[in-house]
C-alpha cells in the first residue's frame, strides 16, 4: 500500500543555502574575508599564469604543472566566492537540483585535479632527480599523457558517479541545504529515500581519488629522497623544488583536516563551522602561488621583473 504513496511523493527542485542564516544583520560582514580572498586568489594566480606564458624560459613540464595548479586554484573561488556574495549581501540564497548538481561537480572535479596534478608533479621531480638521462623522454607529451589520461578517467568516473547518484535521490523532507554551496552529504542528507549508497560511493570516492593520489605521491618522494641520500649528489635545486611541493601538500592536509574536524565539532557554533569548512577550499587558492612565486626562484626573479618593468 505504500508504493503507490511513495510515487506521488514530489522531489524538490529548488533549494536554498541556509549557512550564516543565523548571524542575522551581521551576515554581510562574512563577505570581506571572502572579497579579500577573492581578489588576492585572481591576482596572484594570474600573475603566475602570466608569467609562465610570456617567458620562453619557464617553457618547461615543471613550471607549466605549476601554472596549471594555478588555474585550478583560481577556479574554485571564480565558481563558488561570486554565489556566497550574492547569498550574505543580497539574501540571494537560491539554486536548482541541476544548477547544484552542475556546482558540486565542478567542486570535486577541481578538487580531484589539484590533486591530480600534485601526483603528476611528484612524477616530473621522480624523473628529474632518478632518471635525469630520460627526463625529456618521459616528460615528452605523448609519453607524459600515458600518465595523465589514466588519472584524468579515473577522476572524471568518480566524480561523474558520486554527482548522478546526487541526482537520483527524491528530496521530499526540506529544501534547506545547510551549507553556502552545493557539498555532496549537505545535499544527500536531504533526501527521504536511502542514501547508503551515497555515502558508500562518497567515501569510495574519497580513497580513490585524493587518498590513492596521496600513497603515490608519498612513495615518489620517498624515492626521490633515498636515491638523493644513496648517491651523494646535492641536486639542490631539485631537492628544494621538492621541498616547495611538499609544503603546499602540507598546507592542504592541514586546511582540510582543520575543516574536517570543525564541521564535526558540536561545541563550535553553526556558523563557525561552515566557515572554516568553507575557508578551507579558498585559502589554498591563495597561499599556493604566493609559495610557488617565493621559492620558485626562476618564476620570483620574472615576477619581479614585470613588476618593476610595470614601475
Amino acid at each position: 500500500m505504500m508504493e503507490p504513496l511513495k510515487e506521488n511523493i514530489s522531489s524538490h527542485q529548488y533549494f536554498i543555502f541556509s549557512g550564516f542564516s543565523e548571524l542575522g544583520a551581521l551576515k554581510s560582514f562574512i563577505s570581506i574575508p571572502f572579497l579579500i580572498l577573492f581578489f588576492v586568489s585572481l591576482f596572484a594566480n594570474s600573475l603566475l599564469i602570466y608569467v609562465v606564458i610570456s617567458q620562453r624560459s619557464l617553457h618547461s613540464p615543471m613550471y607549466i604543472l605549476i601554472a596549471c595548479m594555478s588555474f585550478v586554484d583560481m577556479c574554485l573561488p571564480l565558481i563558488l566566492i561570486p554565489n556566497l556574495l550574492l547569498n550574505v549581501l543580497f539574501n540571494a540564497s537560491g539554486i536548482s537540483l541541476s544548477g547544484c548538481l552542475v556546482q558540486m561537480f565542478l567542486i570535486h572535479m577541481l578538487g580531484a585535479c589539484q590533486s591530480s596534478l600534485l601526483l603528476w608533479m611528484a612524477l616530473d621531480r621522480y624523473f628529474a632527480i632518478c632518471r635525469p638521462l630520460s627526463y625529456h623522454d618521459h616528460m615528452s607529451l605523448p609519453r607524459f599523457l600515458r600518465f595523465i589520461i589514466p588519472i584524468m578517467i579515473k577522476d572524471v568516473i568518480m566524480v561523474s558517479l558520486v554527482t548522478i547518484l546526487a541526482g537520483k535521490v527524491l528530496y521530499c523532507f526540506s529544501n534547506v541545504i545547510n551549507h553556502c554551496f552545493c557539498e555532496h552529504m549537505a545535499l544527500v542528507e536531504l533526501g527521504c529515500g536511502s542514501t547508503a549508497i551515497n555515502s558508500l560511493v562518497g567515501l569510495l570516492g574519497v580513497f580513490v581519488v585524493p587518498i590513492v593520489d596521496f600513497l603515490c605521491i608519498t612513495a615518489s618522494y620517498i624515492i626521490i629522497f633515498r636515491s638523493v641520500l644513496r648517491s651523494g649528489k646535492s641536486s639542490a635545486k631539485a631537492v628544494h623544488t621538492c621541498v616547495t611541493h611538499i609544503i603546499v601538500i602540507v598546507i592542504s592536509l592541514t586546511f582540510v583536516l582543520t575543516a574536517y574536524l570543525a564541521y564535526r565539532m558540536n561545541s563550535l557554533p553553526n556558523a563557525g563551522r561552515l566557515f572554516v569548512s568553507t575557508m578551507y577550499m579558498f585559502l589554498p587558492s591563495c597561499i599556493n602561488p604566493i609559495i610557488y612565486g617565493v621559492r620558485t626562484t626562476e618564476i620570483r626573479q620574472n615576477i619581479l621583473k614585470l613588476l618593476s618593468s610595470c614601475r
